[in-house]
Formats: C-alpha cells, sequence, structure tokens
C-alpha cells in the first residue's frame, strides 16, 4: 500500500433474487468495512459513503425544485446524479506476508434516491472473514443516512452485527445554522457523544457533487473534510487525486479482470455507466494523531455518482468491491 500523507502536513430476475437477499428494513443499512479496520466508510458515497462505502464519498446540495430531473443532463453545468441501487461482490485480493486474514469473501448493497426533501441512501453488507490462527467470522452492517438538499442536516443510523449478535447502534443528527458554517453532530445511540464540525465541512452527497465538478474542471486534486456518522471517529479528511476521463462504454483499468462486459441478459443497466475518472482517495480521521492515511482506496467514479469498481487498501490487506448488478431507482414526485 502506498500510503499518502495529510497534504496539509508534508434484469428482472435480479431484481426478484435483490430484494430477497437485501429486504427492505425500518432500521437502515451499511458502508463496506467491518471491525475496527473495515467498519470505516467505504460507500460511494463514498466513501463513495462511501462513497462509497459506503465506502463512500460525497459542495452545493441538489435544490428540491430539480428532483424530477435529478438524473437527466443538465446543460447549465448542474451535477445530476442518478438515483440508483447497485450490488456489489467483496473479495480479498491481497495481503501482507503475516496477515492474520487469509479470506474475506461477501456482498455490498448500496441505493441512492432522493425524497421530497433530501436524499437517502442505504448501504448494507454482509463480510466473511476467515483467520489464520481464529474461528471464522462474519460481519454485517446497514447504514443509512438522510440528507437534505440545503446541505445543513445529516440524520443517520447504522447497527453492526458479529455472527448475528448486535455489537454497535449508531444514531443521531448532525446540522449547521448555515451552509459553510461551523456545526456539531450529535449522536442519540450512545448518548452523549459529540462532535464539533468545522467551518467549511461537507456531508456525503454534497461531497460527491463537488467532486463531480472539480473534476469537470480538469482540477487533479481535491481535499475536503467530511462527516458522515457511519463510526464514533468522527469527520474525517479525504484527499482525492483525479485521473483522466475515461469515456462511456469505457472505464480505466483497476485490475486485469476490471472491465464490466455484459452480456443481454446481465443485471448492469449499462445507460448508467456514463462517462467518469479513476479516481484515488485518501483518509485521515481529524482525531488520529498519524500522517499518514488510515486507508486509501482506488475507484472508477461515473460523472452520475455510480461506482463500477473500487480497490480499497488497508494496512496489511487489499479487498475489491466490484459491480455485479445495477438498475435505476424511481423518485416520488413531489408538490411544490
Amino acid at each position: 500500500m502506498n500510503q499518502h500523507v495529510r497534504a496539509d502536513s508534508p434484469g428482472s430476475e435480479w431484481r426478484t433474487s435483490f430484494d430477497k437477499r437485501f429486504p427492505a428494513r425500518a432500521v437502515p443499512a451499511a458502508t463496506l468495512t467491518a471491525d475496527t479496520s473495515m467498519t470505516r466508510r467505504v460507500s460511494p458515497h463514498l466513501a463513495v459513503s462511501t462513497l462509497l462505502a459506503g465506502v463512500l464519498l460525497l459542495g452545493a446540495a441538489v435544490p428540491a425544485h430539480a428532483i424530477s430531473a435529478v438524473a437527466a443532463a443538465d446543460a447549465g453545468g448542474e451535477v445530476a446524479l442518478s438515483p440508483h441501487k447497485a450490488l456489489y461482490d467483496v473479495e480479498l485480493v491481497g495481503s501482507k506476508t503475516g496477515s492474520q486474514i487469509i479470506n474475506i469473501r461477501g456482498k455490498m448493497f448500496f441505493e441512492w434516491k432522493p425524497s421530497c426533501e433530501g436524499w437517502i441512501t442505504d448501504h448494507r453488507f454482509t463480510l466473511s472473514y476467515d483467520y489464520a490462527d481464529s474461528p471464522p467470522l462474519t460481519i454485517s452492517s446497514d447504514f443509512s443516512t438522510f440528507e437534505t438538499f440545503d446541505g445543513k442536516t445529516l440524520g443517520f443510523s447504522s447497527r453492526r452485527k458479529k455472527d448475528g449478535e448486535t455489537y454497535e447502534e449508531l444514531r443521531g443528527k448532525a446540522s449547521f445554522e448555515k451552509a459553510g458554517s461551523a456545526g456539531i453532530a450529535r449522536y442519540s445511540v450512545p448518548d452523549g457523544l459529540t462532535f464539533d464540525l468545522p467551518a467549511g465541512i461537507s456531508f456525503p452527497t454534497a461531497h460527491t457533487t463537488a467532486l463531480v465538478r472539480k473534476a469537470r474542471e480538469g482540477a487533479k486534486f481535491y481535499k475536503v473534510t467530511t462527516f458522515d456518522g457511519s463510526d464514533e471517529e468522527g469527520p474525517v479528511e479525504i484527499n482525492s487525486f483525479i485521473g483522466n476521463k475515461f469515456a462511456k462504454g469505457e472505464q480505466s483499468s483497476l485490475r486485469r479482470d476490471s472491465n464490466i462486459k455484459p452480456v443481454s441478459t446481465s443485471p448492469i443497466d449499462t445507460s448508467l455507466l456514463g462517462p467518469g475518472w479513476k479516481v484515488r482517495m485518501a483518509f485521515f480521521p481529524l482525531q488520529a494523531t498519524e500522517a499518514s492515511s488510515d486507508y486509501e482506496l482506488t475507484m472508477n467514479f461515473h460523472e452520475n455518482g455510480v461506482i463500477s469498481d473500487m480497490i480499497i487498501e488497508y494496512g496489511d490487506f487489499t479487498v475489491r468491491q466490484k459491480l455485479v448488478a445495477l438498475e435505476k431507482v424511481k423518485t416520488d414526485s413531489c408538490k411544490n
């Protein structure tokens, strides 16, 4: 893993099985990550959630009046994010000598759509871990957010289980009095946990739209501090390195088998795989004292917010999050 340091510090059939495997739940969703090292956000949104993430990602927010046209191209230059749901295979693709992890495998589900007042994200994953000197372990996670279109408020809810037993629950709300000002994140679970949010911080969807804008402008580097409530570590600085743009139907190769070549029966809606960029991100929790990144990822990030492939590098192992199913999500009609 080539760690960076802080920039300022030196198909219908699929739909049926999709919903059976990941039924709708009252308490939402997940980012790709588990145990302390992997429960960091990796959503597209981004990460990105995160994003994502969960893992992960995500400034100006999408205005409420634009909901009905959110997936359409905008001649005025606004970022047009596409409501969608996606399923990813997660697998271990590398580990360092001496690593106790010998295999990781699982699935990650992500859904992103607008309501009448804001963006809703839903992440769920189940990952199985095989260890060299200890019994296997299964981690599941549900994580969801609601982010208002004005970018001032973020609600979040998370539940994680280890071999079917809940070991962590998080719920809370983060807000600013006005966009760009300092704010605060208050957790109701665990009670009493709070974080001061510095001025200029972005919530996940605002981060995603800002990243698209920077990429369109030709920027090669973008640094921002984000907060999504997916853990108890608080705000995270994300340094993004933006590669050359690829055209619709093309993708930057992350690995030899990265190119997605759907056939007619594929559950991947290729109309959602438009142009985009290869993006590398390095994550730095603000509470951490180390100058090196907590973890890093490289992804194929499409202009509409879809992530089609992602490699996540942790300290002693690397996992891949590969798109295996993708479809559009219908949005509700909202009255002005």
